[in-house]
C-alpha cells in the first residue's frame, strides 16, 4: 500500500494511491496525519480501511507533500555504504569504519517533496546529491533491540540527502551543510512494510538530467536497519514518524574528477526498487 500526505483544492491531507488517484483517508481513519495514523492502532486495519475506495482526485491533480511533514526526528545515516566508503578513501579523505553507527539530525523544514523544488543556497556552488532509502517509524520506543527493531517499522520511503558540501566540511560535524531549507527531497509516498520483506535487498539508482550517478543496493549497508533502530533509539524515543535515512552509496558528485553538483535547471531523480522514483527540480535560491 502507498501512503502519502498531499494538498488538493486548498486543503492539506493524507490518504492512499488508487491506481493513477489517490483517496483521503483522513476523516474515514480518525486520524489528523499519516504520523498519526502509523502510530495508531488503525494501522493494523488499513487494507480494511481502504477497502471498496475509490480515487478522490488524480496524481495529476495533487501537491505532493513529503510523506511525513514534520517528522519529530529525522535521523541520517552518514558513511553507511561501503562502496560509498572506498570512494572516500580514494578520494583522499582519510576515514576508518566507526564501530557505531554515525549519524546527523535534520531538520522538518530542510525538507522538500515529490516534484517540490531542491533549492541551492546561494551562498554554494555544491548543493551534491545522495540518493537514500528511508525508513519511517510506525511503532516508537526507547531502548528497542535488533530483534525487534523490524516491528517498528512502518513503511519506506525514497530520500535525497542533498548536500551543500563546503559548509558540511566547515567542522568535523556535518550538520551545518545538512540543513539549508528545501535541500532534502522526500517521497513520493510511504510503502507499507508488509509490502517490502524484512532485509530485501532493494536496488537504488540515482539519475541527474536522466543521467546515471549512482547504481547500488542495500546490500552494501555497512550498518543494516535494525542496527541504526536500535542505535538511534537507545539515544532518543522514537516517535511514529519519525525518519531514519539510511545512507547514500557511491556517485556522490564531490568524488567525481572534476567534482559535479547540482545546478538550477537541472532534474534529480532517486528511484528505488518497491518503492518508486522521487523526482525534484533543482532551483537557485531566490534574494
Amino acid at each position: 500500500m502507498k501512503l502519502l500526505s498531499y494538498l488538493h483544492a486548498g486543503r492539506e491531507t493524507w490518504g492512499v494511491v488508487i491506481d493513477d488517484g489517490v483517496a483521503s483517508l483522513a476523516e474515514r481513519s480518525g486520524c489528523a496525519s499519516l504520523a498519526d495514523f502509523v502510530g495508531s492502532t488503525r494501522f493494523a486495519e488499513r487494507d480494511a480501511l481502504v477497502a471498496g475506495l475509490a480515487a478522490q482526485a488524480r496524481l495529476a491533480d495533487i501537491t505532493f507533500l513529503p510523506p511525513i511533514p514534520k517528522p519529530e526526528k529525522i535521523v541520517c545515516a552518514v558513511r553507511n555504504y561501503m562502496d560509498h566508503h572506498q570512494e572516500v578513501l580514494a578520494a583522499g579523505m582519510q576515514r576508518e569504519l566507526s564501530e557505531q553507527p554515525p549519524i546527523f539530525l535534520r531538520v522538518w523544514r530542510s525538507q522538500t517533496p515529490h516534484l517540490g523544488p531542491i533549492v541551492r543556497p546561494h551562498v554554494s556552488d555544491s548543493l551534491d546529491w545522495e540518493g537514500e532509502l528511508a525508513v519511517i517509524i510506525g511503532t516508537g520506543g526507547r531502548d528497542i533491540a535488533e530483534a525487534d527493531a523490524w516491528k517498528h517499522v512502518a513503511g519506506y520511503s525514497a530520500y535525497n540527502d542533498a548536500s551543500v558540501r563546503e559548509w558540511q566540511f566547515h567542522a568535523k560535524q556535518i550538520a551545518s551543510g545538512k540543513n539549508f531549507e528545501s535541500t532534502g527531497g522526500f517521497g513520493p509516498w510511504m510503502v507499507t512494510a508488509d509490502e517490502i520483506a524484512p532485509g530485501r535487498v532493494l536496488k537504488l539508482e540515482t539519475r541527474l538530467n536522466g543521467k546515471v550517478v549512482q547504481s547500488s543496493d542495500t546490500s552494501h549497508l555497512i550498518f543494516s536497519i535494525p542496527t541504526l533502530i536500535a542505535y538511534a533509539s537507545t539515544i532518543f524515543t522514537l516517535a511514529p514518524g519519525d525518519v531514519i535515512a539510511t545512507g547514500t552509496p557511491a556517485g556522490v558528485g564531490w568524488s567525481k574528477k572534476p567534482p559535479q553538483f547540482m545546478q538550477a535547471g537541472d532534474t534529480v531523480e532517486v528511484e528505488i526498487e518497491g518503492i518508486g522514483t522521487l523526482v525534484n527540480p533543482v532551483v537557485a535560491q531566490s534574494r
